[in-house]
């Protein structure tokens, strides 16, 4: 149980005496951004990794590096299937209490959390750059989506979970309430491209609906996901509702994922495919966002100098790392030229960067294995015919894993590029001529993730993102727009996923449904004197009358 985005990522660690001599520039390359003057060692201390780690249940010792430069990050303790089976039996014993508090007060803890990280941000910040590579605007991201979640959640959770009256098979005879309860332990499966949203973020919900949570991060991540916890404890959470186990995604993952009451998973298709079919196996459900191959329209009629600043937020945010990045950028023949003009000068003039501060606007691949990728996803694409517009090759004058962001124009269904998830800062351009064929390019892939769609008649726009097969769908903005407004389901069709995060599926995930039904009066059989013949007319006409008065 591995993959991309849930094994280790497989940071090299670089030493100097063994370190290659690193190449300067390359002429017409990507700027570089200033360095700036902390760096990853002055962040990540012992002390600080021996305070993150306290609680974690591990026997072994496992390591994380750091994508800036390679070097050594954090020594982590690395958890057994023993270990992950203690985590749940100190989870399930919290939960038992934890349910019993009222859901205000569960609450509560997400809005105090809240204020901790607006007024903390700048330590997530290093950790999540230091961890990924990122750049700090991208790291800030998470933050946002996070702070987000906790003030939905700490809002509307008590509402979402409220006791809720339906009409009963007799109105006024049988009174009928929906209640929720919490599934007891989830077993979470956290990645490492967004280790602070997709972490904490999704663990939120789960809290105030009632249930413990007992995390598998990834090892590259994992700090993170550790700062988040530490918080969440301050803000009032109780420190064994929510375990961490950490190691090998093969090893520590199945056994997450079979002691679980309910699974959440984030990564890629292949592995969602097997996470499901364990939780199947044993009657347990499970929310799974998998890959995407994203697709970005641009019509006739929109903005090109927007569009472009739009697509380079959508393509490159992450380095790419980001399941609803933009891979596929589809342009109206007639502004093809001009929005690619200023598309590639925004993409070339895009500065990578290793400082631990803001200024960079693209980051660092995570792992060779991210680099590997991308560097055939674009070598087979060339070699078969496709041309680069801006970028195309690595940077290691700047940091080990750094790939500059990458266009291609003239990919064809042939090229890897085309059909599989890079996951990296490369985007192919295609032109279409008419909207029905753009919908259809769009829907030609077995992925239903998020889409984009830009035109300057917003009411178009709607009306043709109602034709693309993905969960989310952007008008005049890549992804944010969607994933931040939290009020509203996000999550994948087809091979992108099932279930939804955010809105009350996000927290009803989290639950089981019971109804309670109080009949009164008279029971639902011959009552009063009426013989079996007579019960029938007489609920015959009831039902006429039910139906009648309009009753639902």
């Amino acid at each position: 149980m591995t993959d991309s985005r849930h094994g280790a990522p497989e940071v090299a660690a670089v030493t100097t005496a063994e370190a290659a001599p690193v190449p300067g520039p390359p002429a017409g390359g990507n700027p570089v951004a200033p360095p700036g003057v902390r760096t990853a060692d002055v962040v990540v201390t012992p002390g600080v990794v021996a305070r993150l780690t306290r609680g974690v249940i591990g026997s072994g010792i496992t390591v994380s590096h750091t994508p800036l430069t390679g070097q050594k990050l954090a020594d982590l303790p690395e958890s057994t299937p023993e270990d992950v089976d203690a985590a749940f039996a100190r989870a399930r014993e919290a939960q038992l209490h934890w349910a019993g508090v009222p859901v205000g007060e569960r609450a509560a803890v997400l809005l105090r959390f809240h204020d901790l990280l607006l007024d903390r941000q700048s330590e997530v910040l290093d950790l999540i750059q230091a961890e990924t590579g990122k750049a700090r605007l991208h790291a800030h991201e998470e933050v946002q989506s996070v702070a987000v979640a906790a003030r939905h959640y700490g809002r509307k959770g008590p509402a979402y979970l409220r006791p809720k009256a339906h009409t009963g098979v007799v109105p006024f005879l049988t009174k009928v309430t929906e209640l929720r309860h919490p599934r007891g332990v989830v077993g979470q499966i956290a990645p490492w491209n967004y280790p602070f949203e997709l972490s904490v973020g999704d663990a939120l919900p789960a809290f105030v609906a009632g249930n413990a949570v007992v995390m598998k991060p990834d090892t590259q991540t994992a700090l993170t996901a550790l700062w988040a916890r530490e918080l969440l404890i301050e803000a009032g959470l109780p420190e064994e509702v929510w375990q961490v186990v950490l190691g090998e995604g093969p090893v520590i993952g199945p056994a997450v994922v079979a002691r679980a009451d309910y699974v959440s998973f984030t990564g890629s298709t292949r592995t969602g495919r097997e996470v499901a079919q364990s939780a199947a196996a044993r009657l347990v459900g499970s929310s799974l966002e998998l890959g995407g191959k994203n697709a970005m329209l641009v019509l006739h009629d929109a903005d090109v100098e927007k569009a472009a600043a739009g697509a380079v937020r959508g393509c490159f945010s992450s380095a790419g790392q980001l399941c609803i990045s933009i891979e596929r950028l589809y342009v109206h023949a007639s502004v093809a030229d001009a929005f690619l003009e200023r598309f590639t000068a925004r993409t070339k003039a895009l500065r990578l960067g290793t400082g631990l501060a803001y200024g960079a606007d693209m980051g660092s691949l995570v792992s060779q294995r991210q680099l590997d990728a991308v560097t055939r996803h674009v070598e087979d694409a060339v070699s078969r015919g496709a041309t680069v517009l801006a970028g195309g090759r690595p940077r290691p004058d700047v940091g080990p894993l750094f790939y500059e962001p990458t266009v291609l124009e003239g990919v064809e269904p042939s090229m890897a590029v085309c059909a599989e998830e890079t996951f990296g800062p490369v985007v192919s351009v295609h032109r279409f001529q008419d909207e029905d064929e753009a919908v259809a390019l769009a829907n030609a892939t077995p992925y239903g993730l998020n889409a984009s769609v830009w035109t300057a008649d917003g009411r178009r726009g709607r009306a043709l993102a109602a034709r693309l097969r993905t969960g989310t769908v952007n008008v005049n903005e890549a992804y944010a727009a969607a994933y931040g407004s939290a009020q509203a389901p996000m999550g994948g069709m087809g091979d992108s996923g099932l279930g939804r995060r955010h809105g009350s599926e996000g927290i009803l995930k989290y639950t089981e449904a019971q109804t309670v039904a109080h009949q009164r009066v008279m029971p639902l059989a011959p009552a009063f004197g009426l013989d079996d013949e007579k019960y029938a007319e007489f609920m015959t006409r009831s039902l006429r009358v039910m139906k009648a008065l309009r009753l639902r």
